[in-house]
């Protein structure tokens, strides 16, 4: 099986001040509404795990998006066995070697020192079982509670439990529940059963073995037991086959031949990212309906919910990546995301477990927009258009919901700059208004989609000509003073103007008729072949991301972030796609392995996986809902790819070693291919690609129609 062959400590190594992919080791079934994972430290916040770490304090139930996020209904299991000298986790924990367990999605195999218990944990969508071997006398389950909880033994074999926390919430009371059931009778229950910040141990009959089933709910105690029970006869080797084989549905999906086993062992860890997020947030009824918690209501209602996901990151890679290979999922994950906007009254940014508001845009805009492009979901569409402009139209009074800055945007036709991020915001609006015109172009909605197109190049508005560079204004129209183009923060997101003026996917012929080709050209060119610098002017300090772009030379380049996974194809755009190739190349292969400091910077619910999966392909969605990708350069040797329609997708390349940097040829089908992009549809139907590649350029001349898609080229 494809997925045994994965280790989910990749992109784990990693500090506050620099991340190399800020992953947690999930074990769980893909989209499932929980993790699981051993967490080796209670020390350091959300970053409660390291690979280094030798301690193990427990396996946590988790729902942690990302450390910047933090976590939300967790808690932690720890087997042990005698007397303990206080009654902690501190006291409770053990060594273990990390060498010598199993970090597996499917599966969780480690053995604790100080017990010489060999603890192994099995996921399913709503539940877990936990196999404790090696007992002596006087064993237990030590529970670790933050939080308010409540505990409730049912029987001799079982007990209920809820807890609260979290890291934001509209819900103050929002609870998780949880049933526990043993094998070998409950002996005694050691701790408080009620309180805050709980350390309960469950000690059990004596037994060389126990077996502990778990159940969960966001719901209610009765639905976590509803949950239980469904599968509660399953074995233990029943659930790891059922995990393995929901794991190996999604890996299988594309097979890669390359000459390197390390950049195949890569490939399938980056793959294994993008099936994590988001998580499922709905439940199945006593009646069978999928109902799912309102956390502003407060109330259980029908439909579908996903949860935990970032739209600023994902709607670049890990959508797209959706509509190829796992369409099925992509259909209800939209159904959920508009329950969201049914609940909320707008559609969401930032879920976890409900809106949080965070980052510029409302980049969901270009999830929906990509698959009404692509036929996905239409008779959603109507809903989701209107949903769509209300965004794009009514500003919340309350700043987590819809864009922040919406009147003075209709107003100036930017955001000024009295707003954090202000150029970002503008120019991630201008990227929805062109998708709120695409999903009004496949509706019908002429009017739509002609005021919405004409919002889209709003983008020109804060561009300066005599820098080249987008440029905050204030309300005047008046630029800000001094410019440092180096200078991150405050008017930018997470990067500098070198980062965050290309962010014009809609419209980049556009951006180059302003700037002019050969000005256009040589800013590229000096983008890429400058030292890395950055000033933390508005910050004040240098933030991680900024400190993982210096750590690598790739000028300015930060592909550690999310605004610079587009940076080398604005060469296609140019008809110079030979000057991007050795640099995606490189970049595959120098920032990217299957080991705890596996990416060069925040991985991101499946983002920068994506970005790999993606640009190892030979191919990157550079404007989700234009329905095409760009190509790039391709890095295995052969690929298939198992479409969502049953169709297949064939990529080879030859002859592929380090010193082929460059595209020679490209035959679609055998026949020569003249564009420099791939459309959605005819990708559907089915397609080999050759690659032939070289060791020098083979500049060509390109025609318009041979480039890839721009608002300004194809009105």
């Amino acid at each position: 099986m494809r997925i045994n062959t994965i280790d989910t400590r990749h992109g784990t190594d990693n500090q506050y001040s620099f991340s190399n992919g800020n992953c947690l080791p999930y074990t769980g079934v893909p989209f499932g509404l929980n993790f699981f994972a051993p967490q080796t430290t209670s020390e350091k916040g959300s970053r409660w795990f390291n690979p280094n770490d030798r301690t193990f304090q427990g396996f946590r139930l988790t729902h942690q998006p990302s450390p910047w996020m933090g976590d939300f209904s967790y808690f932690t299991m720890l087997p042990i066995q005698g007397e303990l000298a206080g009654n902690s986790l501190f006291h409770a924990q053990s060594s273990y070697r990390p060498s010598e367990s199993l970090f597996n999605p499917a599966q969780l195999d480690i053995t604790s020192l100080r017990y010489h218990i060999r603890s192994k944990l099995v996921p399913s969508l709503y539940g877990a079982m936990l196999q404790l071997s090696n007992l002596s006398g006087n064993a237990g389950l030590a529970l670790s509670l933050p939080g308010n909880y409540r505990l409730t033994q049912r029987d001799q074999l079982s007990v209920v439990g809820e807890i609260i926390n979290y890291s934001g919430c509209e819900d103050e009371n929002f609870t998780f529940y949880f049933i526990l059931e043993f094998e070998t009778p409950i002996r005694k229950v050691e701790g408080e059963l009620d309180g805050k910040d709980g350390f309960v141990i469950i000690r059990f009959e004596e037994a060389p073995t126990q077996t502990v089933r778990l159940g969960t709910s966001f719901i209610s105690t009765e639905q976590a037991i509803l949950n239980f029970e469904r599968e509660k006869n399953l074995t233990f080797e029943e659930r790891l086959h059922n995990a393995q084989s929901e794991w190996d549905h999604y890996l299988n999906k594309i097979n890669v031949e390359h000459h390197n086993q390390d950049q195949v062992n890569t490939f399938y860890h980056n793959l294994y990212r993008t099936f994590l997020f988001p998580q499922t947030f709905y439940e199945i009824n006593a009646e069978g309906e999928k109902v799912h918690y309102d956390t502003l209501s407060k109330t259980v209602k029908k439909g579908v919910l996903y949860t935990n996901n970032g739209f600023w990151d994902t709607y670049k890679t890990v959508y797209p990546l959706y509509s190829l290979i796992a369409v099925e999922k992509y259909e209800e994950m939209l159904e959920g995301f508009l329950n969201s906007y049914r609940n909320s009254g707008f559609l969401p940014k930032w879920l976890s477990p409900d809106e949080r508001g965070l980052m510029p845009g409302t980049l969901i805009d270009a999830v929906i927009a990509d698959a009404a492009t692509k036929n996905i979901r239409p008779d959603l569409m109507p809903e989701l258009l209107e949903a769509m402009k209300k965004s794009a139209t009514i500003q919340s009074e309350n700043t987590n919901y819809g864009r922040s800055g919406t009147y003075d945007y209709l107003k100036y036709g930017y955001v000024p700059n009295t707003y954090h991020e202000s150029v970002n915001h503008t120019l991630d609006y201008c990227y929805s208004d062109f998708c709120i015109s695409k999903v009004a172009e496949r509706l019908g909605r002429p009017d739509d989609v002609s005021y919405y197109a004409n919002q889209a190049k709003n983008y020109q508005n804060i561009y300066d000509s005599e820098t080249g560079f987008m440029r905050s204004k204030n309300t005047e129209g008046q630029f800000r003073k001094p410019f440092d183009k180096n200078a991150w923060g405050r008017d930018y997101a997470e990067g500098s103007a070198w980062q965050s003026s290309f962010a014009v996917f809609h419209d980049f012929d556009g951006l180059i008729n302003i700037r002019g080709q050969e000005a256009f050209t040589q800013q590229l060119i000096e983008l890429c072949n400058q030292k890395p610098t950055a000033n933390p002017l508005g910050y004040g300090f240098e933030i991680h991301e900024m400190s993982e772009m210096l750590a690598i030379e790739f000028g300015q380049i930060a592909i550690s972030n999310q605004p610079s996974f587009h940076l080398p194809y604005l060469f296609s755009y140019l008809g110079k796609p030979e000057m991007a190739q050795p640099l995606l190349k490189n970049l595959l292969t120098e920032c990217f392995n299957a080991s705890p400091t596996g990416f060069p910077g925040d991985e991101d619910n499946g983002s920068m996986a994506g970005w790999y999966i993606f640009n190892s392909l030979g191919f990157y969605p550079v404007c989700p809902g234009s329905g095409e990708y760009v190509i790039g350069m391709p890095l295995f040797d052969r690929v298939s790819v198992s479409l969502s329609n049953g169709e297949t997708l064939t990529i080879e390349s030859s002859p592929n070693y380090p010193q082929q940097q460059f595209i020679h040829e490209t035959k679609v089908n055998g026949e020569v291919y003249p564009n420099t992009f791939l459309k959605h549809e005819d990708v559907l139907e089915g397609m080999t690609i050759n690659f032939q590649l070289g060791i020098v350029p083979n500049a060509k001349n390109y025609t318009p129609a041979e480039l890839p898609f721009s608002l300004s080229k194809d009105a």
